[in-house]
């Protein structure tokens, strides 16, 4: 199932890449815009660590987050996001004393990069890069996140991240996470220069 949805992700960015790269014609309206849009989401994600070792569990995580995209240009427009899952945390041992749930947090950088615009929708890949903790680390670990979604333009200041989808690996000593999720968000236009 993991190399499955990898797959997918690879084919959804490389297509994207692939029609960046035939050089279409940007009208003049659009082309010399700079964007900035900032937003929250909401996600569910499998952790994929249920204490001891990397395990897919029936218990996913909520994650409240934020995220902001900066449109330079057509095709580079970097993403900043952070996530934090602390909501239905599991707790390997609910009964100890001191114990606690799972969590994962993760702060990331990267490219976003729209595939093609139909009508209001969007629909894009990601690759970011940044970090990751949690409670059952002693310290970060390095997270490589693909990705891809659809944004919605509810209006010339809101957009909505109708559907986003995310498959991470984080590099922790002796061990390799590969937490899966979903998000949805809504973000505004907090700067726009340029025609649009």
């Amino acid at each position: 199932m993991k190399r499955l949805i990898f797959a997918l992700l690879l084919i959804a960015l490389s297509s994207g890449f692939i029609v960046a790269t035939h050089g279409q014609v940007v009208p003049s309206a659009t082309e010399r815009v700079f964007t900035v849009r900032a937003g929250g989401l909401f996600s569910a994600f499998q952790p994929d660590y249920v204490g001891g070792g990397a395990t897919l569990h029936s218990q996913w995580l909520y994650s409240a987050g934020a995220y902001s995209d900066i449109r330079a240009s057509r095709w580079v427009q970097p993403e900043i996001e952070v996530r934090w899952g602390r909501f239905n945390e599991y707790n390997p041992c609910p009964t100890c004393s001191g114990s606690q749930g799972i969590d994962e947090n993760t702060y990331s950088a990267g490219l976003r990069v729209p595939i093609k615009d139909f009508r209001r929708f969007t629909p894009y890949g990601k690759f970011l890069v940044g970090f990751g903790n949690g409670s059952f680390l002693d310290g970060d670990a390095l997270v490589f996140t693909y990705g891809g979604g659809v944004d919605y333009g509810l209006t010339r200041r809101f957009t909505i991240r109708a559907c986003d989808f995310e498959y991470q690996q984080w590099s922790v000593t002796n061990l390799t996470l590969r937490p899966y999720g979903f998000s949805a968000g809504l973000s505004y236009r907090v700067f726009s220069r340029g025609r649009y």
